[in-house]
């Protein structure tokens, strides 16, 4: 949460003012009443931490909502109460405080019914911050886009931990403040605790939901890797415009060449060069997507993360990730 703005505290009776709001902090969204007993009274306490929007909400009357595609990871604890939501195609999903909500960045997004008794523990996720915190736990490049169950179980095992957590960061957050009675900043200001909150945060939904990546996650014998591994790895993470070559790469893991490239494939199922394009074809596409089209084009991006051979480059791109450099950009 930044020093500039740790909380929005925001009450409301006003239908139109709730969702700007919403749009301000979370998605742009239509919202109207749904006729009942219940009058409408929204009470809002949102922040930021880091990636991470966070916040306790609720609409005091039942509400239809209808956002759209999200652009990011979202989901939805509820204190009491039920939603009705569904994404795309898919079949609608029953949020309640048994089950967490669990949203995915595509798909046209329908909340039918947030009723009025339904307080929510919001948590918005930034895409690419959930996506890369994937890739470092497994060690290697996503390759098929991770799809999260729509449903969470928060009453038992790693989903009731995770729960938990969420609520005392929202909870420190509703109560807080920006700075101490003494005048110091709030804790949640300092990049010391934001960072590895926010990571906590992130593998936690990677550790409680079900995602096809979930087993490889709970066997962490085949997550570790030796050192020079890592060094390089880490190499590449940090800086993959560098221009590397497996030569580099051994000098930056302090090892040989054969020992690395068989290492690579052993523990990374890829040769330490297939890693470096993998890396740099993820940063590529995570520039493509957050783009303006009228300000950008595909061969000034590919030319900022190494790729030289234009063709070449988009034919690895299409194969990686089963579309165009352009048709990505113009998405």
């Amino acid at each position: 949460m930044s020093a500039e703005a740790p909380r929005t505290s925001f009450r409301t009776a006003d239908v139109d003012e709730a969702r700007q709001m919403i749009g301000a902090t979370f998605y742009s969204n239509f919202m109207d009443v749904i006729e009942g007993p219940r009058a409408f009274r929204a009470e809002f306490d949102i922040g930021q931490l880091g990636a991470l929007t966070l916040g306790e909400l609720s609409c005091g009357a039942d509400v239809r909502m209808r956002l759209g595609e999200l652009g990011a990871y979202h989901v939805n604890i509820l204190l009491g109460g039920h939603m009705r939501f569904r994404q795309g195609g898919a079949a609608g999903t029953v949020a309640t405080a048994e089950r967490a909500g669990v949203f995915q960045p595509v798909g046209d997004t329908v909340v039918e019914r947030w009723t009025g008794d339904c307080r929510v523990l919001a948590v918005k996720m930034d895409r690419e911050a959930l996506d890369r915190r994937l890739e470092q736990l497994i060690g290697r490049p996503v390759r098929v886009p991770l799809t999260l169950a729509p449903a969470l179980d928060t009453t038992r095992g790693p989903g009731r931990s995770w729960a938990r957590l969420v609520a005392t960061v929202i909870e420190d957050l509703r109560t807080g403040s920006g700075t101490t009675p003494r005048g110091q900043a709030s804790m949640y200001t300092s990049p010391l605790i934001v960072a590895p909150l926010q990571e906590a945060i992130l593998s936690g939904l990677l550790l409680a939901a079900e995602h096809p990546y979930r087993a490889e996650l709970g066997a962490p014998a085949q997550r570790l890797r030796p050192a020079p591994v890592k060094r390089a790895m880490d190499a590449v993470q940090e800086r993959p415009e560098h221009p590397f070559t497996t030569t580099v790469l051994a000098a930056e893991a302090r090892v040989g060449v054969r020992w690395l490239q068989e290492a690579f494939r052993r523990y990374v199922g890829m040769s330490p060069m297939a890693y470096v394009r993998d890396v740099r074809l993820t940063r590529v596409r995570e520039e493509l997507r957050s783009a303006e089209p009228s300000t950008l084009s595909v061969s000034e991006v590919a030319h900022r993360w190494g790729f030289g051979h234009l063709g070449r480059f988009a034919e690895q791109y299409r194969d990686r990730f089963g579309e165009l450099p352009s048709q990505t950009l113009r998405g």
